[in-house]
């Protein structure tokens, strides 16, 4: 037993440090042994945090005195929870994101105490229950260029291909395909309720060798089946973001459903990407990598473009629909929040026996208050962001930091009565189909509406079984979901995410409307698409409404181009907070003197400037973007930059490092 172990935490620092390994006769048994690949509770300062054995020594570090090195407290696990490839990726995600190791150990691994008993050992003996479909020829070809043997090593695939075409089978037949030779395969999915309807028809295509992470789980259950997965009990893992990391052995697939989707980027430190995490991964596994969409991402459609991921494509639907039929319709004049074009079809399409999904990426009643006489907005009082009215609740609303406060009666300002709410969310709509449509079955999902009552997917088993008429809700409902019934798919308004001022703008919107209107007319060839709008003309609507994927990635290539955007360049997002916006403001502009005279050739500097949300729960926010040609000199620019900043930095100013950030706001 090694007499001292290097451990790291789950904190801000890219540091080992080493802790006395006790020597008793417990701590000799195998179940208390700490060993490289355990979790231990050891001190740190004046409190115990979990920590993570990475390395084992004889000796003490030169130069600190052995008597004053703290001892672990007890060992977490009863075996080993990850191994040296885990640690070798958590290096790499701590390197290329410039986080702890620590924090990225603690990103990858589920933080349960103590797994529960695991199920028995399934072996070879387990068999892949039989593809029921036929194939399409494009399907076959599709397989057939998967499957072959690639002489250059593990290339990438994109499965691209309109929704309803198929790309499910496809995935499944090449997991299928690699289990056979025992092997094991990775399956990503954007959303939790996606991750639910793939499992279940993973769950009957594999049975027992298939199994599920997400962060709906508990800590524990996730830890449980983290643990299956690397012991070799489970040979496929399906899961959103974090399933990436599934410890599976002989790992020889990773596939990546909805690529273009922005929930694969982590929002908090380490700000991963799933996809940069599986070409990892595959580079370092062997493990080939296939992504789809109907909407790829810039970045994949230009690395399709160029060659570097091979295009696999899907062009029509096979269960007997065909692409919807698509109009916008000017909102310009409307009374209320539906058209009379969507008024007639949701009518006509409950007449039918068939069902209509709704879709507005808005919650709340209506997001924001206005006084006409004065021009006064009622604003949050930590963020620089308008309150939403949520009617059903009583209170306007802060949607980052919860704040919320009764709505005034009269403008605060100048006592206009004039003054009120202005724009709709979800829960206007739903009162608006109610009071229309008074005979229909309606249903509203979205984050208030799941956190108070049934669970999304009781929701959308009910809507499954033709139990609900109308389905109204956010994003949710508007990607990846196949409901046989659905003739009708109405956007109430297509024109929320174009307002934004971050140069994704127009991708994440033209990706939605087209994500959104593939859930119409899948199994019949009747189906309708309504997009309502204030912005009839505009090219994404009108590329949008021809479902023209090429045309839009044509025309957004070349302004990228033209701007100097990805995919023709590389980003790093610093972003800094603090309570004092002097103190944030000097902060920024002092990163900015210290990382101007890094930057390699052709590469600059965007800011600094106030992030186009200023105020977050009472913190000032300042970003600047470092834009380059190439990542790995920016990269290091970056890293001395931060290393130089960091040692006369304010200790009232957070900063946050997002490599390939895909939201600026």
């Amino acid at each position: 037993m090694a007499p001292y172990l290097d451990l790291v935490f789950d904190i801000p620092a890219n540091q080992r440090f080493t802790y006395r390994n006790p020597d008793t006769p417990a701590s000799r048994n195998a179940p208390n042994k700490a060993v490289i690949g355990k979790r231990v509770m050891a001190p740190f300062g004046k409190r115990d945090l979990l920590g993570y054995v990475i390395a084992e020594r004889e000796q003490a570090p030169a130069g600190i005195d052995p008597p004053s090195i703290r001892e672990i407290r007890r060992v977490v696990d009863t075996e080993c929870t990850f191994g040296e490839e885990d640690i070798a990726l958590a290096e790499w995600i701590a390197a290329y994101y410039l986080c702890g190791l620590g924090e990225a150990l603690a990103a990858m691994i589920p933080s349960g105490r103590r797994p529960g008993a695991y199920p028995t050992l399934y072996g070879a003996e387990d068999e892949i229950a039989p593809s029921p479909l036929e194939l399409s020829q494009e399907q076959r070809q599709a397989l057939e260029t998967i499957s072959a043997p690639h002489a250059a090593g593990a290339p990438m695939f994109y499965l691209y291909g309109i929704t309803g075409s198929g790309k499910t089978e496809v995935f499944l037949r090449a997991a299928e395909d690699v289990l056979k030779k025992g092997k094991s395969a990775i399956y990503l999915v954007p959303e939790i309720a996606l991750t639910h309807q793939t499992s279940e028809a993973i769950k009957a295509r594999f049975g027992p060798l298939a199994t599920t992470f997400h962060s709906g789980m508990s800590p524990g259950a996730r830890l449980s089946e983290w643990m299956r997965a690397r012991r070799g009990e489970v040979r496929i893992v399906v899961g959103p973001r974090s399933a990436v990391f599934a410890p599976l052995k002989d790992l020889g697939l990773i596939i990546l459903d909805e690529e273009h989707d922005g929930s694969y980027k982590s929002g908090n430190t380490p700000r991963y990407h799933a996809r940069q995490v599986a070409m990892r991964r595959r580079a370092v596994s062997g493990a080939l990598l296939l992504m789809g969409s109907a909407t790829p991402s810039a970045e994949a459609w230009k690395l399709m473009e160029d060659g570097q991921i091979k295009r696999l494509q899907l062009s029509r639907r096979l269960a007997g629909g065909k692409p919807p039929e698509i109009s916008a319709v000017s909102l310009e004049g409307t009374e209320g929040c539906l058209t009379p074009l969507l008024k007639d079809e949701i009518l006509k399409t409950a007449r039918m026996g068939r069902q209509t999904i709704l879709f507005l990426n808005r919650r709340g009643f209506a997001y924001f208050y206005h006084c006409p006489s004065c021009g006064f907005e009622l604003t949050c009082k930590h963020c620089s962001v308008s309150l939403t009215w949520h009617k059903d609740r009583g209170r306007a609303i802060c949607h980052y930091c919860g704040y919320s406060e009764l709505p005034p009666g009269a403008c605060p300002n100048c006592g206009s009565l004039e003054a009120g709410f202005r724009g709709f969310g979800t829960e206007m709509i739903e009162e608006e189909l109610h009071r229309t449509f008074p005979e229909l079955r309606i249903r509203r999902v979205d984050a208030d509406s799941v956190a108070r009552g049934r669970g999304l997917e009781e929701n959308l088993e009910m809507f499954r079984a033709g139990m609900i008429d109308i389905l109204l809700g956010t994003q949710m409902v508007a990607k990846g979901l196949n409901f046989p019934r659905v003739r009708l798919v109405g956007v109430i308004l297509a024109d929320t995410g174009l307002h934004l001022p971050d140069f994704r703008a127009a991708e994440r919107t033209f990706s939605l409307l087209v994500q959104v209107a593939g859930r119409a007319g899948r199994y019949f060839p009747d189906g309708k698409v309504i997009i309502q709008t204030f912005r009839m003309g505009d090219p994404v609507i009108e590329k949008s409404t021809a479902l023209d994927v090429d045309g839009f990635f044509r025309a957004e290539i070349a302004q990228r181009r033209a701007l100097n955007f990805p995919p023709f360049s590389r980003l790093i997002r610093l972003s800094f907070r603090s309570r004092d916006p002097v103190r944030v403001g000097k902060a920024a502009a002092r990163f900015a003197d210290l990382s101007r005279p890094l930057l390699p050739p052709g590469a600059d500097i965007l800011g600094p400037a106030e992030c186009p949300i200023g105020i977050i729960a009472g913190n000032h926010r300042r970003h600047l973007i470092l834009r380059g040609p190439g990542i790995g000199s920016l990269h290091t620019a970056a890293q001395t930059a931060l290393l130089r900043y960091n040692k006369g930095k304010d200790s009232r100013v957070y900063v946050e490092v997002d490599i390939d950030p895909v939201s600026l706001l």
